[in-house]
């Protein structure tokens, strides 16, 4: 889960990473109010999940609270990136003297963390590290191990902070190290880590993305989900359990396993590209190695909910979710649709192999559900779901 920067913020003031006053606005007034309990010069920034927001406008500063009223009005609503700006951080504006970038993140490659810092902060750290990457140190971190005052202290040193900064900078990496592992992130940002004129360094902006798999210990965390930004079927099947993710196009995906479905999103667009229209996959759906005919049934209602999907691929190899058990949450999901008053009336495609497969086949056969197709392949499968698209049967 990615945050947002006052969201982020929050995690690093309650890890002593020093920030500076400021509160959330939705409306214009209410940023005049915030900017007068400041009774300081304020920035006004657009809280959206994308970077350059600066260059877009997204980020002003106001001497005084009306003038943070007048801006305010001017961001909120203001596009950057396909992202709505629907709220500001108010925040008291500091002057800087120096300007840095710090991040630790998960280095998937090397199954490890790794740290990067430069003095070159305040600007792009794409074009630091292709133009300048001698100014960009990257540190591998050991997690069992971590990072402690010392190795703050060389990597600052080693990115050639000024030495006046590198005792509060260090402190401030030791810090935000502690908010990557103690919240379970994947990504700390900060950019640009900032210096005063009297030594002190300030987190100027924060990105932090949180590992949703670790959402277990941190029931907390759930006030940081945007509910207002969440797509509503991607926040119903997080209701049920479910590893679904909304795509643009208009065949739904059914598999068991990660890689299977996306073998299959691959198979289906390339087959789209056949038939008018080029359908594409409508959706990630990942119903696991174990699920059960209600986790079927679960799955299937919630891609029916989708109007753009015009039709269904369930692709299925059987190991630990036997077939059968596919087919009768198959069975299973259309009666409770019709319960509803809510009839299939898009084509479904299924491809069952593996464990069990005969006896779901026949399942499947003998229901004699409207709109259900078995298909031997899973190319002959794709191809058959993406003619069905294309002609909006």
């Amino acid at each position: 889960m990615d945050l947002y920067e006052y969201q982020a913020k929050e995690l690093f003031a309650a890890h002593g990473v020093p920030v500076l006053a400021g509160r959330v606005a939705t409306t214009p007034a209410e940023a005049r109010e915030i900017a007068t309990e400041l009774g300081v010069p304020v920035v006004i920034k657009a809280q959206v999940k994308v970077g350059g927001r600066g260059k877009a406008g997204g980020v002003k500063v106001a001497p005084g609270p009306a003038s943070a009223e007048e801006i305010a009005e001017q961001i909120l609503g203001m596009d950057i990136k396909g992202h709505t700006t629907n709220s500001v951080l108010v925040e008291t504006a500091q002057v800087v003297s120096e300007e840095y970038y710090l991040a630790f993140l998960l280095n998937r490659a090397e199954r490890t963390f790794l740290t990067m810092c430069s003095a070159a902060g305040g600007m792009d750290i794409e074009e630091v590290a292709a133009t300048r990457p001698d100014d960009l140190v990257r540190l591998p971190i050991d997690p069992n191990v971590g990072v402690d005052i010392e190795t703050a202290r060389k990597l600052v040193t080693d990115a050639k902070l000024p030495a006046q900064v590198v005792e509060a900078a260090a402190e401030t990496v030791v810090r935000l190290w502690q908010v990557f592992v103690k919240e379970d992130a994947t990504l700390v940002e900060v950019n640009p880590l900032a210096a005063t004129q009297d030594g002190r360094i300030i987190a100027l902006d924060g990105k932090v993305t949180l590992d949703d798999s670790a959402d277990f210990r941190h029931p907390e965390h759930e006030r940081f989900v945007d509910v207002a930004a969440e797509d509503p079927l991607e926040a119903r099947a997080k209701e049920k359990g479910l590893n679904y993710v909304k795509l643009d196009g208009s065949v739904g995906i059914i598999g068991n396993g990660a890689g299977l479905v996306m073998s299959t999103l691959d198979v289906v667009a390339y087959a789209g590209e056949g038939f008018a229209g080029s359908p594409r996959p409508a959706n990630f759906l990942d119903i696991g190695g174990g699920a059960s005919a209600e986790v079927m049934a679960n799955g299937l209602e919630i891609i029916l909910s989708d109007p753009s999907v015009r039709s269904v691929f369930v692709n299925v190899f059987g190991g630990i979710t036997a077939c059968d058990a596919v087919a009768d949450g198959v069975v299973s999901a259309f009666r409770l649709l019709e319960g509803r008053g809510e009839a299939v009336s898009r084509p479904l495609v299924v491809r069952l192999d593996g464990n069990n497969a005969e006896l779901g086949r026949r399942i499947l056969a003998e229901a004699a559900l409207p709109g259900v197709e078995l298909v031997d392949t899973m190319d002959d499968a794709a191809r058959r779901a993406a003619e069905l698209a294309a002609v909006g049967v």
